[in-house]
């Protein structure tokens, strides 16, 4: 079996139960996905350095789409490329919105807007080197 690694290493788990990876800053509570080191985003705030957190492992679908036109480089689609859908997902918690593909095996007819998803982690392509993994959204209650 081949290895596995993260397709964007630091932005999330791949455990049992996978988390995004985020930032938070101490003085304000504002938090930021993806991952960044740097001063807080929040105008209103002069905090210097934001800690690495964990993100809610789920939320609710705020919009969603197709892709039905293979995205552009450096993105690595499947040869034949395959349509997928899209989900932003407010997060639980943090309420910012974060979007990422869907789950293998479900389409925008599975979603609507509100409806529960978590966070699962699949493979987004293999190479010579590893199987490449991805966050993506899967419905609740499906």
């Amino acid at each position: 079996m081949p290895a596995t690694k993260p397709a964007i290493e630091g932005w999330f788990t791949t455990g049992d139960e996978p988390h995004l990876l985020g930032r938070r800053c101490g003085e304000c509570g504002t938090y930021v996905f993806p991952p960044r080191d740097g001063s807080c985003p929040n105008p209103t705030c002069s905090a210097t350095e934001l800690a690495e957190v964990e993100l809610s492992r789920s939320g609710r679908v705020w919009s969603f789409t197709d892709a039905r036109y293979q995205p552009p480089d450096p993105y690595v689609a499947a040869d034949p490329f395959e349509p997928f859908a899209l989900a932003a997902v407010e997060l639980a918690e943090e309420q910012m919105v974060v979007l990422g593909q869907v789950a293998g095996g479900f389409t925008v007819a599975d979603h609507e807007v509100g409806a529960e998803v978590e966070l699962v982690v699949e493979p987004l392509f293999e190479d010579d080197e590893a199987v490449h993994l991805t966050w993506r959204w899967r419905p609740l209650g499906l």
